[in-house]
């Protein structure tokens, strides 16, 4: 069962708050609370708070099941452009210059671990076999 949260027109530029996001993404609940505890720059603590609230959303839907033994994780959030205020600053010899004010608008979607998906993200990746050289594929073909 997936859990939507979504925030919308924070005052940060969309490019800084991605760069956040992008931290998150496919990780477990727990996993990206220490990572947003943690974190420095300034969208990390709005993040915290709308996965706070996703997980709250997730409960509210789901009061049957205990939150531990869901497995929740971060299935998609992305960061799209919100309003775009305008400015004008002045600049020297009468001109002025345009300041852009950026928002943003999060949308984030959590969702329940199955069994099989536990096990491929835990599993270690498997290596490609090396490529065939063009001799030994001639050497096949014959």
């Amino acid at each position: 069962m997936e859990a939507v949260a979504k925030l919308k027109n924070v005052p940060t530029s969309p490019r800084k708050m991605r760069l956040v996001a992008d931290l998150i993404r496919g990780e477990r609940v727990n996993k990206a609370l220490n990572i947003l505890k943690f974190e420095p720059k300034q969208g990390a603590a709005r993040l915290e708070k709308l996965l706070l609230s996703a997980i709250s959303n997730w409960q509210q839907g789901n009061e049957d099941v205990d939150l531990e033994e869901a497995d929740l994780y971060v299935k998609s959030i992305f960061v799209d452009s919100g309003k775009m205020l305008k400015r004008l600053r002045p600049a020297p010899q009468g001109r002025a210059h345009r300041i852009r004010k950026r928002s943003n608008h999060v949308t984030m979607v959590l969702d329940s671990m199955t069994p099989v998906q536990v096990e491929e993200k835990e599993a270690p990746k498997k290596e490609a076999a090396p490529k065939k050289t063009k001799k030994a594929k001639k050497e096949d073909k014959k």
